[in-house]
């Protein structure tokens, strides 16, 4: 079907930021800008073949220049958060901004990957590359490197993302997208009546401040036993410390299997438009976030988003892998390229 381009805006530095949508046979349609590579429209159809948005986001790029919730965007380059938003690697300390508590979260706020423009590098049949370079210490990591990510819709309604760094350093690189779906469509209100299965027998237990513990704990006989299809609300509110903490779903799981091979991780559905996502990663990691901390706001169409209006499911490399030498290392460099693919298909 092929991919459009239109304008999407301007930075204030006066550079055309563009949005570009990819369309396939089904009626599936997903909609990139080249800011913050962020998915600002995701048009699938219902069971009767309605299609509808079931992505938060903005109509005007102005308003990505603040988004508080990171809506649609790639984070990098670091996801997640640094205990002490600080760490030490081949014998030297690197400070990052301090921007959650005492920690640090998602690598820099106002001038993470989720707040730069990136470079169009090549337009495809149905796919998108898009390209970024960072300077030896920019946001104070370590390391020049060059980060694309290929947005790819096929005809089987996957929408694939395939992202990959290169340095001249070892560094840490951790990326992911914060999209915020709801499968009902972005302006139906809560998701805690959608119904969610993750394959995730273990997760990563927090302390304050949402930095793990280092323990791997199993899920069964917890809130976020996900092991069984289940309604995201029906114990969000239960009493249990874990979801006190971050006020409800926060979590980083471990997903099964995770031998770097491509396998299901995760299923959603909305049981009354019928739509169904399966998520694919080849990732050790995924963080469930039931949109607990939605500021609220005027998303697209005038709609007023809310906490719990959306759910992100963040393929990843637990949170804070640099302090805990017991979880697989997101450190990348000139001997260890970074190259991974999550895809959201649609069933």
């Amino acid at each position: 079907m092929g991919i459009a381009k239109e304008k999407f805006g301007k930075m204030e530095t006066g550079e055309e930021i563009y949005l570009f949508t990819l369309r396939n046979k089904n009626g599936v349609e997903a909609r990139i800008t080249n800011f913050g590579a962020a998915i600002v429209n995701l048009f699938v159809p219902d069971k009767d073949g309605k299609a509808e948005d079931i992505v938060l986001g903005f109509d005007k790029l102005e308003d990505y220049f603040n988004n508080p919730s990171f809506f649609g965007a790639v984070i990098g380059p670091n996801a997640n958060r640094i205990g002490g938003a600080a760490f030490e690697l081949e014998g030297k300390e690197y400070h990052l901004s301090v921007n959650d508590g005492p920690n640090n979260l998602h690598s820099d706020i106002d001038n993470g990957y989720h707040k730069r423009p990136w470079t169009v590098e090549e337009e495809g049949e149905n796919s998108l590359t898009l390209a970024l370079e960072g300077k030896d210490g920019d946001l104070g990591f370590p390391g020049n490197k060059k980060v694309t990510v290929t947005y790819a819709l096929t005809d089987d309604n996957e929408l694939k993302l395939h992202y990959k760094a290169t340095g001249d350093r070892n560094t840490l690189i951790n990326l992911t997208n914060h999209t915020y779906f709801n499968l009902a469509g972005h302006d139906s209100g809560s998701i805690e009546g959608q119904l969610l299965k993750l394959n995730a027998s273990c997760y990563t237990p927090v302390l304050p401040g949402a930095i793990p513990t280092g323990e791997i704990a199993p899920v069964a006989g917890t809130p976020l036993d996900f092991t069984q299809m289940k309604e995201i609300g029906k114990e969000i509110g239960a009493d249990w410390e874990q979801l006190k903490l971050v006020q409800g779903y926060d979590h980083n799981l471990v997903l099964d299997e995770a031998d770097g091979s491509m396998r299901e991780v995760a299923e959603a559905r909305d049981p009354k438009s019928g739509r169904r996502m399966k998520v694919f990663s080849d990732l050790p990691g995924m963080q469930f976030y039931a949109g607990n901390c939605i500021v609220k706001q005027d998303g697209k169409g005038g709609v007023t988003y809310m906490p719990r209006t959306g759910f992100c499911l963040e393929t990843q490399y637990f949170p804070d892998n640099v302090h805990h030498p017991e979880f697989s290392q997101a450190v990348f460099g000139p001997d260890r390229v970074y190259e991974t693919e999550t895809i959201y298909q649609f069933v």
